[in-house]
């Protein structure tokens, strides 16, 4: 069953059954779904289940029932209750609600959206920013340029049609279609027309300079005195968003300056600013923003950080404090063809992968600032801690580290401690209790130790372990498959030249057992990956050239 989120949600079956049931609390649900892009409500299901409780019945006539009690209470909201049984013969009802055509309201004039998991109420001028962004038709699928779908650059369809069909995100079905079909598949076309969104992605120039708010970038470069120094400009709207991303990465020079930094005997090159960070800003601004809005995108480059500023604000029930974990997708259609091309992940905004990608390589989290008429987000170029890029990437590989456990540890890392609200704060999280599923596993490695109880507890990295990154006793390998001993060895030894079985043994982790680990070096050694100097105890492994 999904679980509860952005266009899903589960309610007790009492919700809407007895005397108490709340009516005014359903109804509010279903005005935020419809506000938003619509949704599921889940009745007859628990919060903590994922099933309805076996034996459970619903009463049929519950489902005019709904309908007639949501009636009552909403303007612009249709409900289509379906009675289902799930796999262990229990029974729920889903209550389907669409995207509203127009904006959804309680009889009394109260406006709620649906962000997240929250069914929030809307108040104040954001009742006309929802307005605003809750037209009928959406930007993207409107026609009225009136461009005739054979009148498009031929060059970017082709470009389009092969990157959709090599790509492992699009289903086998899909890449069936004929080039018309995947036209109207991704609504770059209706009819005989294309939509805004196929002009432009697909348009001639011409064309696209016609739409009126099409994206125009422009780079801007500051020396220390404040003093511009360069400035390049993509204005012909000779390219579509995505060439645009292409072109800003390829022809700004300073994206390819490079930090060398000590790595034992060696030495390690870390981007100024890495190329996932700056395409992720880059996907951000082109998706997210309001094409009924004119203004360009703009990079400043300062020696010491990076801006990102885009015209207009964030999507309704966005906010610079809950942008980590929130998602609402301004351009349904366009995110969902940047998802398909690999250049975006459509179920976020892609600030925790930026925020993974500057934790790990010791900078300070992306910050967000929201003005009257623009979004700016900066990164930072400063690396604060050097060492906590090596800290990271050995804990990734000797722990298997997820996403959330990546950004909280380096966090930690970066701070000598942080309280359990300071550290909640630092996450957006609602509250100290939600860091559980970001710690539990960094604790009981022994990565995180803790001091003090409840919100007055620190978190922190103890120092020995970040000084010497002697961590490797902890790990849990004892049952490791063959192949994932076998690349953790070739890392080891390419990081660590010429070390002895033993060494590479206290590294990769004791509580292997050594003969597991001798064989499976022998076996490298014969397929020639490892080179071998010396015998029996005095052998040493170099990675084969």
């Amino acid at each position: 069953m999904t679980l509860e989120g952005q266009l899903v949600d589960k309610k007790s079956l009492r919700a809407v059954t007895g005397k108490n049931a709340d009516w005014d609390g359903l109804a509010k649900d279903c005005i935020a779904f419809s506000n938003a892009q619509g949704g599921r409500l889940l009745i007859g299901i628990e919060d903590d289940n994922d099933a309805p409780a076996p034996g459970q019945r619903i009463n049929p006539t519950l489902t005019d029932i709904l309908r007639r009690k949501i009636g009552e209470r909403t303007v612009s909201v249709a409900v289509l209750p379906e009675i289902h049984q799930a796999e262990n013969g229990g029974e729920y009802l889903e209550l389907r609600i669409p995207r509203s055509m127009a904006v959804a309201s309680t009889t009394d004039g109260r406006y709620f959206l649906r962000v997240s998991d929250e069914s929030k109420p809307v108040v104040g001028d954001d009742v006309m920013r929802l307005a605003a962004e809750r037209s009928a038709l959406p930007w993207e699928i409107q026609t009225s340029l009136h461009i005739p779908r054979s009148r498009l650059d031929g060059q970017k369809l082709t470009t389009l049609i092969v990157a959709i069909r090599a790509s492992d995100r699009v289903k086998d079905s899909v890449k069936e279609k004929t080039e018309q079909e995947l036209l109207d598949h991704y609504l770059l076309a209706q009819g005989e027309w294309l939509t805004n969104l196929g002009v432009l992605c697909i348009g001639r120039r011409e064309d696209r300079a016609g739409l009126g708010t099409a994206p125009v970038a422009q780079f801007i470069k500051f020396d220390e005195l404040g003093q511009k120094v360069n400035k390049l400009t993509w204005d012909d709207f000779s390219l579509n968003p995505m060439d645009l991303i292409e072109a800003i990465w390829r022809e700004v020079p300073d994206f390819r300056e490079r930090y060398e930094l000590p790595d034992g005997l060696y030495r390690q090159n870390v981007p100024a600013y890495d190329e996932i960070v700056v395409r992720e800003l880059l996907v951000n601004a082109l998706v997210h923003r309001p094409y009924t809005q004119r203004g360009d995108i703009f990079l400043i480059l300062h020696p010491d950080r990076l801006e990102v500023v885009n015209p207009g604000l964030l999507p309704l029930g966005v906010t610079p404090g809950n942008i980590l974990h929130t998602t609402v997708r301004r351009n349904e259609h366009m995110a969902r063809l940047f998802h398909d091309l690999k250049l975006m992940e459509r179920e976020g905004s892609g600030f925790d992968k930026m925020y993974e990608v500057l934790l790990s390589q010791g900078r300070p989290v992306p910050e967000a600032r929201e003005h009257h008429d623009r979004v700016e987000v900066t990164v930072r170029r400063r690396i604060l801690k050097p060492r906590v890029i090596d800290f990271i990437a050995k804990a990734d590989q000797a722990f298997q580290l997820t996403q959330r456990e990546r950004i909280a540890l380096g966090l930690l890392a970066q701070h000598e401690a942080l309280t359990a609200r300071e550290l909640a704060h630092s996450l957006e999280l609602p509250a100290v209790d939600a860091l559980q599923p970001w710690l539990k596993r960094l604790i009981d490695w022994n990565l995180v130790q803790s001091t003090g109880r409840t919100q007055a507890t620190r978190y922190f990295v103890a120092p020995e372990v970040l000084r010497s990154l002697d961590f490797a006793s902890t790990t849990t390998l004892k049952r490791i498959e063959p192949h994932r001993l076998a690349a953790l060895l070739l890392e080891d030894v390419a990081r660590y030249p010429r070390s002895k079985l033993g060494e590479i043994h206290v590294r990769i982790g004791p509580e292997i057992p050594r003969s597991q680990i001798r064989r499976a070096i022998e076996v490298l050694v014969k397929a020639g990956k490892l080179h071998m100097e010396g015998i029996r105890n005095g052998a040493r492994y170099t990675v084969s050239a």
